[in-house]
């Protein structure tokens, strides 16, 4: 089963996006919108030469997806596996890129240019509902 992350507004020190549940009965589910830090990646160039620590969104690509312990957040949530140049890099909430360093937040509203996204809890609970929900191994693919 797969999630989709796709990047929708580039910000000057954000990016919004929109999650999506792929099933392969059925069309696309929108889930919620997420929030990254901004997207810095060059193409062909390794992570090393674009990254800027906890500012720098992930590279796009296919992670991936489990749900193991935070030692930061004293909670499970899920994280992103194999993420080239970056460790810990997890689903939670948030309201502002301020709140994430390089992780992806999700929120229930967004108001189509700024970067604070709204309801983080309920996104969160439909994202974790929908991960509990799944008994087979979990990708994100993030374009």
């Amino acid at each position: 089963m797969k999630f989709k992350l796709t990047r929708k507004c580039f910000g000057e020190d954000f990016t919004v996006g929109e999650l999506y549940f792929i099933n392969e009965n059925s069309f696309p589910e929108f889930l919620c919108y997420t929030l990254e830090d901004k997207v810095r990646e060059v193409k062909g160039q390794p992570v090393e030469q674009w990254k800027i620590p906890h500012e720098t969104a992930i590279p796009m690509g296919e992670y991936p997806l489990s749900v193991t312990f935070s030692n930061r957040f004293g909670i499970n949530l899920p994280l992103l596996g194999n993420v080239p140049g970056y460790t810990g890099v997890r689903i939670h909430t948030g309201n502002t890129d301020k709140d994430t360093d390089g992780c992806i937040l999700v929120g229930d509203t967004w108001d189509g240019k700024s970067d604070w996204i709204g309801s983080s809890k309920i996104a969160f609970s439909k994202v974790q509902d929908k991960i509990n929900s799944i008994k087979e191994p979990l990708i994100i693919s993030i374009s």
